[in-house]
Formats: structure tokens, C-alpha cells, sequence
């Protein structure tokens, strides 16, 4: 690029003009961006450029990417192998509805070392996430699973969802404890002497007529 270019004008002698687009540029220059500016204004004028409005200018710095992107690394070979293989499991797990609702299971595939390492515990939480935080929102995976998750894999939402209380063991004990007392099986016990007795009663009179003939 050529001086002009780095100023963003077209080539004039207009000193003020240069001047102008000079500290414009500035505003948002760089360290490095600025130095290449001080050239340009060098080579345009024959002069070093005078520090007006822009007399107490520091160089802004470059952009920080955030700490999490700084650290992130790509996956070797044999690291990528390892994803592969836990998200392999994972999906055998889905397939079981007996076995996914163990979160012991859970831990003993994710805790596993060397899966438990955070570059490759970011790499298999961005590739499940999509199947698997929908389901623990959703209510598709039991409780102690969706918090396990939510604290395995940073997925904070999942640690805000009350715990899930079954309340279908319930209402049959609140309705056994408000039934009144049944009362005594002595109330079937007078039809059933009066029966005795009837029964007696006809023996006796069979055997008196054989008795008397």
C-alpha cells in the first residue's frame, strides 16, 4: 500500500488535508497502524507529523480474543480419537433407556480420564450439546443426569431446573391417611350367631323326630 492508501485520500499537496486525514486515521489505529500512519504522513508531506488535537494519543491496543479462545487449542490426532469414542458412547447410552437414567453411568464415561481434560471436555460438550442440552431442558433425561451435565459442561440453564418430585407416589398416601376408620368386623358377628342358632335349632328338631319315632 502506498502512502495515499494508508491515509484513505487521493494524492494532493494539501497539507491541511493531509493533516486531516492523518489524525482521523489515528483515532483508531493500532500501535503498529500507527506507525505505518506516521510513514505515510512522512512520505506525503517530507515532514513528521505534528500532534494536534491527538497531542496526548496513546495507541489503542490490539483486542484481547477472550481467555476461553485463547486457550483453545485444536485436537491432536489421538485427542480427536478420544472425542470420537466418548461421543460414540454417549449415543449407545441414549439408546438405553434403563442405563441413561443411571448418572453413575454418565460420570464413568465423561469423568474418565483422559476425557476429563477441559480442551477435551469442550470439544465433546460444542458436539453434544445440540442432542443433549434440548433433552435436559426438556425433562427427557431424570434429574440427577441434567445437573450433572449442567455442571460437567458449564451449561448453567440445566443448574436452574428444580429438581423433578414424582408426585404420583403421593396422592395414594394422602388418600389412605383422610379415609375414615373402618369400623369393627363385629359388625358381621350377629347375623352369624343368629345363624348358629337357626341351624341348631333344626338339627335339634330333626334329631327329636327321629328320636321320637
Amino acid at each position: 500500500m502506498n502512502c495515499w492508501e494508508i491515509l484513505g485520500i487521493e494524492p494532493t499537496g494539501d497539507r491541511q488535508r493531509i493533516q486531516q486525514a492523518y489524525e482521523q486515521q489515528l483515532k483508531f489505529a493500532t500501535g503498529d497502524e500507527a506507525e505505518r500512519l506516521d510513514r505515510a504522513f512522512r512520505e506525503a508531506t517530507g515532514e513528521a507529523p505534528v500532534a494536534g488535537p491527538q497531542e496526548d494519543y496513546e495507541p489503542a491496543e490490539a483486542p484481547t480474543a477472550p481467555q476461553e479462545t485463547v486457550n483453545r487449542r485444536p485436537l491432536d490426532s489421538h485427542e480427536g480419537q478420544i472425542v470420537r469414542e466418548v461421543i460414540i458412547q454417549i449415543k449407545a447410552l441414549l439408546n438405553d433407556s434403563g442405563r441413561s437414567k443411571d448418572v453413575g453411568i454418565w460420570k464413568a464415561i465423561l469423568c474418565e480420564p483422559p476425557a476429563d481434560q477441559p480442551a477435551l471436555r469442550r470439544e465433546i460438550a460444542a458436539q453434544l450439546e445440540p442432542q443433549l442440552r434440548p433433552m435436559a431442558e426438556n425433562g427427557s433425561l431424570p434429574a440427577p443426569v441434567s445437573r450433572f451435565l449442567g455442571e460437567w459442561f458449564d451449561w448453567y440453564s440445566l443448574l436452574e431446573t428444580p429438581e423433578q418430585v414424582d408426585d404420583r407416589t403421593f396422592p395414594e398416601l394422602d388418600m389412605a391417611d383422610e379415609q375414615p376408620e373402618q369400623p369393627p368386623q363385629m359388625v358381621n358377628f350377629w347375623p352369624a350367631v343368629i345363624g348358629w342358632i337357626v341351624g341348631l335349632v333344626i338339627l335339634a328338631s330333626i334329631f327329636g323326630g327321629m328320636g321320637g319315632g
